[in-house]
């Protein structure tokens, strides 16, 4: 099994940690985000590991050399795209089954190994204790939360500003699954949309296809249901205080203080 781990930001908001190593890099509880993640990912059985680097990318590279079953992909335009275009730095990885995560976030390994029992074609890791998170939390508040509205286990919508906090069922964290044929998809989907768009034109809630995020896509994808047969479902998390995004040196603090897996 294969995960897609998207590293390529600059992380501006956790300087000075971000100053001389790429964001996934920042350690949480002794150990780097990334290795956090790898380490859980294993549990589940994954044995091959694509990372998307930019920003300080060739540090990356060397602090990952004795980790076995990696490898690079680059998003060598990391300053001026988002989270989408940097997936799409990899669409080639994309026709297998394969565990996706975002580089800036932490989570118990039960997350990872209730995501690998999924039988979905596409599963998104939500949290439903997703207010807790946000107590105390002021320099990156609800309203950057990407929400998701949630109903019968599908996922009917998702996304920063997509959904109204009052009808939020859970915070989609950044972690997902896909099978070989959603994988396939979405990268038919996303090669559709620049094709009839280009990058500088509006899709979803982005101004330009070039900065859209990852949940523009999913909502593509929900609104295409009937023609492409893929529904979102959720895997909703079981417990409180199962996951943190470090976005923040808030963040971080506060993580050090909570995470204890």
């Amino acid at each position: 099994m294969k995960a897609i781990l998207i590293a390529a930001g600059m992380g501006r908001r956790l300087s000075p940690y971000t100053d001389d190593r790429p964001k996934c890099m920042v350690e949480v509880h002794g150990r780097p985000m990334l290795l956090h993640q790898i380490a859980n990912l294993r549990r589940v059985g994954v044995r091959e590991f694509v990372i998307i680097r930019g920003y300080l990318g060739e540090r990356l590279t060397a602090a990952l050399a004795s980790e076995p079953g990696v490898r690079f992909v680059d998003n060598l335009d990391y300053p001026n795209n988002n989270i989408l275009l940097s997936l799409m730095c990899a669409a080639d990885e994309l026709a297998s089954g394969f565990f996706c995560s975002y580089g800036d976030i932490i989570y118990r390994p039960e997350v990872t190994e209730a995501l690998a029992a999924s039988q979905a074609d596409i599963g998104l890791v939500v949290d439903p204790f997703f207010a807790d998170v946000y107590e105390g939390r002021t320099e990156h508040p609800i309203s950057e939360a990407e929400l998701a509205d949630v109903r019968e286990g599908r996922v009917r919508q998702v996304g920063k500003k997509a959904v109204p906090l009052e009808q939020a069922k859970g915070e989609f964290i950044g972690l997902w699954r896909a099978s070989a044929r959603a994988g396939q998809v979405l990268r038919q989907l996303f090669e559709e949309r620049r094709a009839q768009l280009g990058l500088s034109s509006p899709y979803g809630r982005a101004p330009r296809l070039q900065v859209a995020y990852l949940t523009d896509l999913f909502n593509d994808l929900i609104a295409e249901e009937s023609r492409l047969h893929i529904p979102l479902h959720s895997v909703e998390i079981a417990q409180p205080q199962s996951w943190r995004e470090i976005d923040t040196v808030q963040d971080l603090e506060r993580a050090h203080s909570i995470v204890r897996w």
